[in-house]
């Protein structure tokens, strides 16, 4: 595996000096001009450094002033434009604050460059051609845009063999979690989905049930035996300081549950999430054979590939998600598995990379804990 301690993602600098500027001037025109070209840079496909500056300024939401800490960047490796404005500010400390919610994020940049190297260059890791499907996406059940089948043909355009809708649970209405009603109307819709594809692709009945402050989930037992597979994600207290670690560790422990979801909760920018105990968590999670999640979504990337290389040391399996509310963001997979490629791990600990009766066979277990 590379020396990650080294990565070198300058999108993801230059996109975090532009995130500075735009604390500066919060809440002015400047702050939402640099934010959505932060935003650009961290989702442009392409370094910087390897473009000419006529088509940098061709990028949507670049102009001039950004222009101008692109160039000092990659001159100089920083740019004392930003240092001098944030120093003059007075915010200085709120904004050195924010560091500890944008470590080790990738651009989708450095993304692509790590899904294109050399398997040897990862010495075993999974690759994007081991990945057969994705497990944590939203449709219109909840708080998604497209139908379950919708979903379906997109994931068999990106060559999947299989797919789990994971819509939220009914504990969770501020995401429009579902009702069992509603979501025994949608198994009705996968099982017709099943019966027109049959051995080319397969749907999972699954769900994003919320875990609760005692680490139990917003479902009851007899519910979660309608599905197929489980995600347990947190969705709250994640901006709190104080130690979560048993909370994570009952949620693991629980019967019926086969993936922890986002386990941090973190969003970039905006919250580190869950502070826990994460290799006690880990620990349980093998004992208990739950897979922990990388999941993809942009903003996510939890777990990130420093935390998941603790995870793969621990013998952790794993899901690698989309995250994805439409259609078109399931491409998020790939940041998932960039993340997967740079912890090292291996397809045979993610569940992604199964086979369908291996995935049901594992997900029976979960009710023998």
């Amino acid at each position: 595996m590379p020396a990650i301690a080294t990565l070198d993602d300058s999108n993801q600098a230059i996109a975090i000096l532009l995130l500075d500027l735009a604390e500066v001037y919060r809440p002015s025109p400047q702050y939402w001009g640099y934010k959505r070209a932060s935003r650009t840079i961290r989702r442009h496909p392409q370094f910087l450094s390897e473009l000419s500056e006529p088509d940098i300024l061709k990028i949507p939401n670049i102009g001039p002033a950004t222009m101008r800490i692109v160039r000092e960047f990659l001159s100089e490796g920083g740019s004392p434009t930003v240092r001098r404005i944030v120093a003059e500010s007075g915010k200085a400390k709120d904004i050195a604050q924010r560091e500890a919610f944008r470590r080790n994020f990738l651009s989708l940049a450095m993304v692509e460059k790590i899904l294109a190297e050399p398997p040897a260059r990862y010495r075993g890791a999974v690759t994007r051609a081991e990945y057969r499907g994705d497990f944590q996406m939203h449709s219109r059940g909840s708080d998604g845009a497209d139908t379950v089948a919708m979903l379906a043909r997109a994931c068999l355009k990106r060559g999947y063999t299989c797919m789990s809708v994971s819509d939220h649970s009914y504990g969770l209405p501020i995401a429009g979690g579902m009702s069992m009603e509603e979501m025994r109307v949608q198994h009705a819709e996968i099982a017709a989905l099943n019966g027109k594809y049959g051995d080319e692709f397969h749907v999972f009945r699954g769900v994003e049930a919320n875990i609760l402050a005692d680490g139990r989930l917003d479902m009851q037992p007899d519910e979660l035996r309608e599905l197929d597979l489980v995600v347990a994600s947190p969705h709250s207290s994640l901006r709190k300081t104080f130690d979560q670690t048993e909370r994570m560790l009952n949620a693991v422990s629980l019967p019926g549950v086969q993936i922890l979801g986002h386990p941090r909760g973190r969003v970039f920018n905006l919250r580190a999430g869950v502070i826990a105990d994460w290799p006690a968590v880990f620990k349980r999670a093998v004992e208990t054979g739950v897979a922990v999640e990388i999941d993809g979504d942009v903003s996510r990337q939890d777990l990130d590939f420093r935390i998941a290389t603790a995870a793969n040391k621990a013998g952790c399996m794993f899901a690698l998600d989309s995250d994805a509310h439409a259609a078109d963001q399931l491409w998020m997979a790939d940041y998932a598995v960039a993340h997967a490629r740079l912890a090292g791990i291996p397809a045979d600990r993610i569940i992604n990379c199964w086979p369908v009766p291996k995935i049901l066979e594992w997900a029976a277990n979960a009710w023998h804990r």
